[in-house]
């Protein structure tokens, strides 16, 4: 019994340990975006509060947390402020499938679980977007759901190659398989339609049409604001890192801890760098490059991945 209740403890506080580190990495991840958009812009970025900056981010979230809240006119009132809330919480939730220090116990089923997550929370902000009750935010909320749907679907398609290959639905085990094959090269171009795809879950640019500045003010979050907003906001960037980790893991697998903290660090760079240096697409040339190219291409290589694994059994 003392066994059983120290393993429970144990998990507990290693989803705790977890959780905290996430959020500080969240934290200190606005700060190194902001510094970099800034020196591409060739500006200084934030250098005044604390030693270069470095406090900055936590200035933010008590300026944030501290403003007042008030009733939107005409507003769905419970939905407008339980939509941040849910999305951060299941923001939260994705990092206790994700088998760093955790072992809870449906960790078999740990990609299946992400998998619904990540459509729930693209609904989710098509429900922010149309409890604001804002010309704007509805045009970002329409917007969330047509890319939510287009992309969806070549998102969870790849997931499912890996799933045929490695016949397994647990990270885990995943992580097992690639360290034992070593798949990278020939699952290379899947990684690239994988990463495209990335970018479009995240709207980030230059698909970063639900919260295009120029075009729709801040989308879907124009009317947030204090800690609706600051959630929000650290839901997205909890999940920049979340699918870097997730890319890391998924493709690069197998290999020991240093060679994936450097591999997710320059994942994370390689989107801020994106934002900073590529411009927006037109949103026509979103939806081409989802239904014409992407899922085609998707399709294509699944049906090559059975037939080489078919093959691969027959011979063995």
């Amino acid at each position: 019994m003392l066994g059983y209740l120290n393993y429970w403890l144990l998990n507990l506080l290693s989803c705790v340990m977890i959780l905290v580190v996430v959020l500080v990495g969240v934290a200190f991840l606005t700060l190194l975006e902001r510094k970099i958009l800034g020196y591409i812009q060739l500006r200084k970025g934030p250098n005044k509060v604390g030693f270069m900056g470095i406090f900055q981010p936590f200035s933010d979230a008590i300026k944030l947390f501290n403003k007042e809240v008030f009733i939107i006119y005409g507003s769905s009132y419970y939905l407008f402020y339980m939509c941040p809330v849910v999305v951060f919480f299941l923001m939260m939730c994705n990092w206790l499938f994700i088998p760093v220090v955790t072992n809870i116990y449906f960790m078999n089923y740990s990609l299946l679980i992400i998998i619904i997550i990540l459509t729930v929370m693209g609904y989710l902000f098509m429900m922010m977007g149309w409890s604001s009750n804002s010309v704007y935010s509805m045009m970002g909320a329409i917007r969330a759901l047509a890319q939510a749907i287009s992309y969806e679907v070549s998102f969870i398609m790849i997931i499912l190659v890996m799933m045929i290959l490695s016949e397994t639905y647990s990270m885990v085990d995943f992580y097992k398989w690639q360290g034992n094959l070593g798949y990278m090269v020939m699952l290379f171009p899947l990684f690239l339609v994988f990463f495209i795809s990335v970018l479009a879950e995240l709207n980030r640019s230059p698909m970063d049409f639900i919260e295009g500045e120029s075009e729709l003010v801040s989308g879907f979050n124009v009317e947030y604001f204090s800690g609706g907003f600051a959630m929000i906001f650290m839901a997205e960037y909890g999940m920049i890192i979340f699918f870097s980790y997730l890319l890391v893991w998924m493709f690069w697998g197998g290999m020991n801890c240093i060679i994936m903290f450097f591999s997710l660090n320059g994942m994370i760079l390689l989107i801020i760098f994106m934002r900073g240096m590529l411009p927006r697409m037109r949103y026509d040339e979103l939806m081409y490059l989802c239904w014409k190219i992407i899922l085609p291409f998707i399709l294509s290589y699944l049906i090559f991945m059975m037939g080489f694994k078919f093959m691969f059994m027959i011979m063995c």
